[in-house]
């Protein structure tokens, strides 16, 4: 069995970047502050020491022209891995990432293969106001031809890295700045946890159960899913058996987990920090919706998320506006109640 280590997910994202640069001479970083500053969130962190400036490329600030030089790249049989600092940015360069990067697999008939990974961090919850902290991993999952990758831990993110870089296909890979494990922010220590050191893969598509529970189901993502294992501590303690599903990835969706989940419980809240308009919420929402045949919900489902607004910079505003671990705590006891309300009628 392979040894492990405790990782933050920055650590953990760039060894399992590093180990494919190891044993795929095609595999190649480049983006902006990610060869002697490591990312400015670790993700490529000590890998300029291991491979040299030709295979970790800083780039100059034009994402326009790094996203098309990836994309040109791998037509022609490398494996780059593009790092898009935030999300946000994601506007300077939305010709290169759809038109060309996602549809172009397409348009050529299957002729070529463009594995790109494109890496960027998501996410607020330290006052970096509107431009610099949203999710958005519900906008890329609406377009055809992205695999969105968006993992909550160290463990999954080496797993699915290495993944992302051994897959054909263009794959965003998300990672949020509060689960990264930085030590000049606060971060959720769930995060940070056992990683084997040597590669592996973890699939796509396959949704896990991160914590049991006979009452309600939680589905959720990234650092969602540490807010919500929180929550369900708390849940405990009044005899509420919550069930937490961390989707891993957006694109493919792993549907029959879901659906399997709220089966057993009848309760489903779906707790989202992208916006809650056209989003995650109302996509599991739907799925529940179109197989209410075979299932027998016992209240309505809830959906947190993000309200229609820029992320505020204020901090008490941008809390209020962010799903928190009270929110979901206060959102699941209204469902129970409402079972009981039922009931009571």
């Amino acid at each position: 069995m392979s040894k492990t280590r405790k990782l933050t997910m920055a650590q953990a994202i760039a060894e399992g970047i590093g180990q494919e640069m190891a044993r795929d001479a095609s595999v190649f970083v480049m983006g902006e502050d990610i060869g002697a500053y490591g990312g400015i969130f670790g993700a490529t962190g000590g890998l300029l020491d291991k491979f040299g400036p030709e295979r970790v490329v800083d780039t100059p600030i034009s994402e326009t022209a790094f996203i098309g030089a990836a994309t040109g790249a791998a037509a022609s049989g490398m494996r780059p891995i593009v790092e898009l600092m935030f999300v946000d940015f994601f506007g300077v360069c939305m010709d290169q990432i759809y038109n060309h990067l996602a549809k172009n697999i397409y348009m050529a008939g299957g002729n070529i293969k463009l594995p790109v990974v494109l890496t960027t961090a998501i996410g607020g919850g330290y006052n970096d106001a509107a431009q610099h902290s949203q999710c958005l991993y519900a906008t890329f999952a609406h377009m055809p031809g992205l695999k969105v990758v968006v993992p909550s831990n160290a463990y999954d993110a080496k797993g699915l890295m290495i993944q992302s870089i051994r897959d054909d296909n263009p794959v965003m890979f998300m990672y949020h700045k509060g689960i990264m494990g930085l030590p000049w922010m606060a971060y959720f220590e769930g995060s940070s946890n056992e990683v084997p050191e040597e590669p592996y893969t973890l699939p796509f598509g396959q949704a896990q159960v991160v914590r049991e529970g006979k009452d309600l189901t939680i589905v959720t993502i990234s650092q969602m899913v540490q807010k919500a294992l929180l929550a369900a501590d708390e849940l405990a303690k009044g005899g509420v058996g919550a069930e937490v599903i961390d989707l891993r990835t957006l694109v493919p969706l792993d549907r029959d987990a879901v659906l399997k989940s709220v089966a057993k419980t009848g309760r489903l809240i779906v707790a989202d920090e992208d916006y809650l308009g056209f989003g995650l919420t109302g996509e599991i929402s739907a799925i529940v919706a179109e197989n209410l045949d075979t299932l027998k919900l016992k209240a309505p489902v809830k959906r947190l998320a993000v309200p229609n607004v820029p992320i505020p910079y204020s901090r008490p505003l941008e809390q209020f506006v962010i799903p928190q671990v009270g929110s979901i705590v206060e959102a699941a006891n209204a469902l129970m109640n409402a079972r009981v309300a039922a009931a009571a009628a």
